[in-house]
């Protein structure tokens, strides 16, 4: 009959049973020293590891976790009030706000809004929430957050070897070709200071927020910047981003996020990551859509309040998950770092330095997305807090909940 060895492993010390009754064996003293060194061990782990929600996100009151629950309440009311003015079908709210480009359309898929809604988050628990958390909602540039992770993956496992590498090294489809585009790295794209020209899935890049000045012809033949010394906010390259990183994958991006992050970080089954109609290129004999970095032209992640609070929490962890790495930390100090082009703007993540959400202190990161959409963490006071459909207001929200640590 095989012998059954049951050996168990608590934080830092290897446990068997048999050591136990070895223990048992002997004097009292020594039974008490063996429990309370199990017993530091255990302890200092979960002081470590921290709380990670399963299923169940467990709620704390306010002054459990160090809160003024007075400050909390008006941060809530306050974002509850605070409804962006934006028509609710957001077909018609995305053609007036793009009506000055050329061409504008909407590709991919579009979802009328929910009402405002959002979590904040504590040392790991849900302090408060507010309206339907739990609906699926589009998050718009958001979404390029979490394409940004997709990078990650891929400098963490060896597919991309740095971000200084130049694009035309891992794509050679003519996408990299030129004199000018054939000096961007991944870094640009991610950045966002690559100034790429050209034509992708039928948008031109000059045609994504054009200057207030010019004409077409302006537009069509200005003079390109050095990749890495201008930041220009454009869709249409992070499209490309998202291209890019197709090419290294090899399969869906939306599966590489649903089984390196989505699952184990413990996400519905119910949030989307779409592309557009006519983006399905052919990957090794397979149509596969690659998937756009926001809804400026429809698609990007469709996702719930809760959902997009767990992937807070994996930056707030620093892209740990109870005792799994899934994202390295180095990638996240990567990713939150200042850009040379713009010192607010990291690997599609932002800072508050300068003070784009008002009233709110300059150390906060966050991705933010059209329509009011955010996630903000605040490594100092342990916060993920999200916010979905609000206005301006969202600096005095933030300023609210963390005069509530203090």
């Amino acid at each position: 009959m095989q012998e059954v060895s049951l050996h168990y492993r608590i934080p830092g010390f290897f446990f068997s049973p048999l050591l136990y009754l070895s223990v048992m064996k002997r004097n009292p003293v020594q039974i008490l020293l063996f429990q309370l060194i199990t017993a530091c061990f255990t302890l200092t782990s979960f002081a470590q590891q921290g709380y990670y929600p399963d299923s169940n996100w467990i709620r704390q009151p306010a002054a459990k976790l160090g809160m003024k629950q007075e400050l909390v309440d008006s941060a809530v009311a306050l974002a509850k009030r605070s409804e962006i003015e934006l028509d609710t079908d957001l077909r018609i709210a995305a053609y007036k706000s793009y009506q000055r480009e050329p061409g504008y359309q909407i590709l991919g898929p579009m979802k009328d809004r929910g009402k405002p809604a959002g979590l904040i988050i504590r040392k790991g628990y849900i302090v408060a929430s507010w309206g339907d958390i739990e609906r699926v909602d589009m998050t718009f540039s958001v979404t390029k957050s979490y394409l940004s992770t997709i990078a990650g993956l891929a400098v963490d496992q060896g597919l991309i070897r740095s971000t200084r590498d130049k694009l035309n090294n891992y794509v050679w489809d003519g996408s990299f070709d030129s004199p000018h585009n054939s000096k961007i790295t991944w870094e640009h794209l991610l950045n966002q200071s690559s100034d790429w020209s050209g034509e992708l899935f039928g948008q031109q890049d000059w045609a994504d927020r054009p200057p207030r000045e010019g004409t077409i012809d302006d537009w069509k033949n200005r003079k390109l910047q050095e990749p890495g010394t201008f930041f220009k906010y454009n869709d249409i390259r992070v499209n490309l981003l998202a291209y890019s990183l197709l090419q290294v994958w090899r399969k869906p991006l939306p599966q590489v996020l649903k089984e390196q992050i989505q699952d184990p970080i413990g996400a519905s089954t119910t949030w989307r990551w779409y592309g557009y109609s006519n983006s399905w290129v052919t990957m090794d004999g397979l149509q596969v859509q690659s998937v756009s970095g926001g809804g400026h032209f429809g698609g990007g992640m469709f996702i719930n309040t809760v959902d997009q609070a767990r992937y807070g929490l994996l930056f707030l962890r620093k892209g740990k998950w109870k005792n799994k790495q899934l994202l390295s930390e180095n990638w996240i100090q990567q990713a939150l770092a200042p850009s040379p082009a713009n010192k607010a703007y990291g690997y599609l993540w932002w800072n508050n330095s300068d003070q784009s959400l008002k009233g709110a202190p300059a150390n906060l990161y966050y991705a933010a997305g059209y329509g009011g959409n955010y996630i903000i963490i605040d490594y100092k006071n342990e916060l993920v807090v999200v916010t979905r459909w609000t206005n301006q207001q969202v600096g005095e929200i933030m300023r609210l909940i963390i005069q509530a640590c203090e």
